[in-house]
């Protein structure tokens, strides 16, 4: 890997990996901090925080912002997660002193004036409404819910309609000055980019940011997964259904067990769950497994869409797919997987915008970048009785979530579909076939 990095006085990091054959640099400051470092009052802040970067500066207004960027061909984009927000830029090599600039410039430079907060409280209703408008948006948010019940790790990130209403520009300053200090931020280039020069430009930039010093750091609300069913009925023609358990942290022994275990059991159009359901009996039109970390939890589940009138058949012949994957698996199951991670590996690595992005992540979870080379012996002692073991565990020793969203009336109680599977008959439940 060209890849090289610097830690500043200040305590920010940058680091860059040069592409010498592009013309372009994908460059972008991630933030370790998300909507879970959120307070109780502060719901849905950290995604307005993000929105409000580009509402102007003490120098930029919110059109010269855009024009700027867009005047010499480039791009300019944020988003925010649970556990980071990050704000990123595509320009052409010449362009990367404008692109640091202005993404300075909005992280330490923002007005968040009031006529401009006014009107994008306004655009984020919109948002949470069109997201409610979204069955297989509200199913994953009614599953975090119940999975996390009563935790900031199981709210939705773009908050509540009054949360949104109730906040100041004071509010936003208070969250940006308690969780966007210069040990969390990490500032990441890839591309036609030279090292030392990018560091010198970032270091002017933000030459403002002051060390934490001796306050105390924030500290997440550790994660406590709870389990449980939650329905909403909806005249839909579909249902959406999502079964999941307890999965692994990032840093858990288990991690990359649980991502190809996921993989065999609905990672593709030949796993388990596609062949099965979607192409054996034709229940489903899209189904799928994955596995979520996070920094103390994770999230292993099964998601689904439907007919409501197909449910009775469905849920068991899920269920048996989760019993049969805890018995036995192929090795060259485990070979496929291996070779569709490390597929995905490489093909990040062919564009920069995913290879800043897969740097910063790593940097964050880490400490440090983390070769293609070592991804894969970390896959390599991954064996089928590891795999097997995990499954039993998750599937059986984990109390269950599970969210639906649609016409529901064909589905049965989640106490009885996993006394199913731990009883090991599924024909109480009719499985066809």
């Amino acid at each position: 890997m060209n890849v090289e990095c610097t830690r500043l006085p200040s305590g920010v990091t940058v680091v860059t990996e040069r592409m010498p054959h592009l013309e372009s640099v994908a460059l972008g400051t991630w933030i370790k901090s998300g909507s879970r470092d959120e307070t109780e009052a502060e719901h849905g802040i950290a995604h307005l925080l993000e929105h409000m970067a580009f509402k102007g500066t003490r120098s930029r207004s919110a059109r010269d912002i855009a024009e700027q960027i867009e005047n010499v061909g480039g791009e300019l984009n944020a988003s925010t997660s649970t556990e980071t927000t990050a704000y990123y830029a595509r320009v052409l090599k010449d362009d990367v002193p404008l692109a640091v600039d202005i993404l300075a410039d909005i992280l330490t430079e923002s007005e968040f004036d009031d006529e401009e907060l006014t009107r994008e409280k306004h655009v984020i209703l919109q948002e949470i409404g069109a997201a409610n408008d979204t069955p297989d948006d509200v199913v994953f948010d009614r599953f975090s819910e119940q999975a996390y019940a009563g935790q900031i790790l199981g709210r939705p990130i773009l908050g509540t309609p009054e949360s949104v209403r109730s906040f100041s520009s004071d509010n936003i300053r208070a969250y940006l000055a308690r969780n966007y200090t210069p040990e969390r931020i990490f500032i990441v280039a890839a591309g036609a980019v030279d090292h030392d020069k990018f560091v010198r430009q970032v270091e002017q930039r933000y030459a403002g940011l002051k060390p934490r010093g001796d306050t105390p750091e924030p500290i997440a609300e550790p994660a406590r997964y709870t389990g449980g069913e939650m329905r909403e009925t909806r005249s839909l023609m579909d249902t959406q259904l999502l079964l999941g358990f307890e999965g692994r942290a990032y840093h858990a022994r288990d991690f990359y067990c649980s991502q190809i275990l996921a993989n065999i059991l609905g990672g593709g159009m030949s796993s388990r769950l596609f062949q099965e359901v979607r192409e054996f009996r034709g229940l489903c039109y899209s189904v799928y497994a994955f596995h979520w970390g996070f920094s103390d939890t994770g999230i292993f589940g099964i998601h689904a869409a439907t007919g409501g009138e197909n449910l009775p058949e469905l849920m068991p012949v899920l269920i048996n797919e989760m019993r049969k994957v805890a018995d036995s698996i192929d090795q060259q199951e485990i070979e496929r997987s291996r070779a569709q991670i490390r597929a995905q590996l490489l093909m990040g690595q062919e564009s920069p915008s995913a290879r800043a992005g897969q740097m910063a992540r790593q940097l964050m979870l880490y400490g440090r970048p983390i070769s293609t080379q070592e991804m894969m012996e970390r896959l390599e002692g991954i064996t089928i009785e590891r795999l097997t073991d995990l499954a039993g565990r998750l599937f059986f020793d984990t109390k269950p979530t599970l969210s639906a969203v649609g016409q529901l009336e064909n589905l049965v109680p989640l106490d009885e579909l996993m006394q199913s599977l731990n009883a090991g008959s599924v024909d109480k439940i009719k499985v066809a076939g």
